[in-house]
């Protein structure tokens, strides 16, 4: 865990640009990791990029490149490195050998954020044992400071092949006992769901820090915590929501991200479940983010990967308010274009396709909130209607 009071660090951010991603678009991936880094009170003082076709096996730079940021971390006393992707075991252990600095690739990092940021011991767990499953592959002579930064099991002094093999018997054992405790939690979770009837449910869904929090407090009249930061909410959170005498559960979930790690997807299968059994998602979408059709993207991605993508959904553009076109000649058109144009222009654009399964709206300036109410009522009493075809009188 994090002292929060310590003397912030420094890192420098390392991407690359290939024939799959653009220099636009990496620029793009290493502000969301500054935004990232910052979340654990790390300062970015310099970014690295290069043009390869694909990683280096070895150092995932190249070795010219390698030696420039060495230098530069030398010189201005930078303490982490951190990649945009994510390092094999190998490329750790090589890049540790060469600059003998903290590392962090973006999987990494996701993970720490999501430990600083759990509070329940279903968060805990889930979190303790994506972690663990990240870093078996990765112990080495040199994966000492991984564990002394993330508060884990203490380490032994020396080195040494027996060492290694010791640290990777006891996180296989680590592993183990989070399953297991992990699936109790899994099965008391299920009965909690299953206890709550046939009410429609609800699940908010969306891109880290889009306004989900915020947007379940406005309907619910409840006390989420809500805060301006990435993975503010990890716990799944269960509120009865009534429009019109008509009952409703709405869950608040944790928030998507690109390149989420496939380790946090397998331990958060009791999270994400709230979303596979809900019957209405809400996928809230920061429109005045300047990538929003990306991020809009990515979490329909992530939908369709736990077989949520077909489920009754209204688009809900939040936080219109800060929405601001870009000026004609900032930078050069791309194909989404849109940026230029005003929130009016915009709404003729693909979003038109979506009919009455989109509205825009401003959670944090409560506008056209009652709109969006009639929206989710409309759609949760069709659901109801066919579950209590004589309780017309709710109506």
């Amino acid at each position: 865990m994090f002292d929060t009071a310590a003397v912030r660090e420094t890192a420098v951010l390392v991407g690359l640009v290939t024939p799959q991603q653009n220099a636009e678009k990496v620029q793009e991936y290493l502000d969301e990791l500054e935004f990232l880094a910052k979340t654990i009170h790390i300062d970015t003082v310099k970014s690295f990029t290069q043009g390869v076709q694909k990683p280096d096996v070895k150092t995932f730079v190249g070795k010219g490149k390698l030696e420039e940021i060495q230098t530069y971390i030398k010189e201005n006393g930078v303490n982490i490195i951190i990649f945009d992707d994510d390092l094999s075991p190998s490329q750790l252990r090589n890049i540790e050998r060469e600059l003998n600095i903290k590392i962090y690739d973006r999987s990494l990092l996701i993970l720490d954020i999501f430990q600083f940021r759990a509070q329940t011991a279903q968060a805990k767990t889930q979190v303790e044992l994506a972690r663990s499953k990240y870093l078996l592959p990765r112990l080495t002579r040199l994966w000492t400071h991984l564990e002394r930064q993330r508060g884990g099991t203490s380490t032994r002094g020396g080195s040494g092949e027996k060492e290694i093999e010791t640290d990777r018997r006891d996180i296989r054992k680590k592993i183990s006992v989070l399953e297991k405790k992990l699936q109790l939690i899994d099965k008391q979770m299920y009965t909690q769901r299953q206890n709550r009837g046939k009410l429609v449910r609800i699940a908010l869904v969306g891109y880290t820090n889009v306004g989900k929090s915020t947007l379940m407090n406005l309907l619910t009249k409840s006390e989420v915590f809500a805060e301006n930061k990435l993975f503010a909410t990890l716990d799944t959170t269960v509120r009865k929501l009534v429009i019109n005498n008509l009952p409703t559960l709405i869950t608040d979930t944790v928030g998507f991200i690109r390149k989420l790690p496939t380790q946090l997807v397998e331990s958060f299968k009791s999270t994400l479940d709230e979303v596979r059994e809900a019957d209405v998602l809400l996928h809230v979408i920061d429109i005045s983010h300047p990538t929003f059709e990306d991020q809009y993207h990515t979490v329909n991605r992530i939908l369709a990967e736990i077989d949520s993508a077909d489920k009754p959904t209204i688009v809900v553009f939040n936080k219109i308010d800060a929405y601001k076109p870009i000026p004609e000649g900032e930078f050069d058109y791309t194909e989404e274009g849109e940026h230029h144009v005003s929130l009016e222009d915009l709404k003729t654009t693909w979003m038109a396709e979506l009919n009455d399964r989109c509205i825009f709206i401003s959670a944090q300036e409560k506008d056209n909130i009652p709109k969006l109410r009639e929206d989710i009522y409309a759609l949760a009493k069709s659901i109801h209607a066919t579950r209590f075809p004589y309780h017309d009188f709710l109506y």
